[in-house]
């Protein structure tokens, strides 16, 4: 069971992967599609949790993966507020849909 587990921590971490790539493109639609695709993946990653344990292992393994996600998160916030700022030099207003 735990592995079911990891499996699904696994999959969030690579969708944030592939939302900081969106980012790094500056492709903000990209990023958002990611982000509701990590949404789906976190709710069931909750039920999941209500019914499943985490052996010692696993879950020095999910914390690994949780400071890669926590890092990649950080990245496209970087990324994302860099993009806003160009758009307030320029006198624009930016995309309102970033979270």
């Amino acid at each position: 069971m735990p592995q079911q587990l990891i499996e699904c921590y696994k999959a969030i971490e690579d969708g944030s992967a592939r939302m900081l790539a969106a980012a790094k493109e500056e492709d903000w639609d990209g990023v958002l599609r990611c982000e509701g695709a990590c949404a789906v993946l976190i709710e069931q990653l909750r039920s999941r949790a209500n019914s499943e344990e985490l052996d010692e292992a696993s879950r020095f393994e999910k914390a690994k993966i949780m400071m890669r996600i926590l890092k990649n998160d950080a990245q496209i916030r970087n990324l994302a507020e860099a993009g806003l700022d160009h758009f307030s030099s320029q006198g624009l207003d930016g995309p309102r849909t970033l979270h």
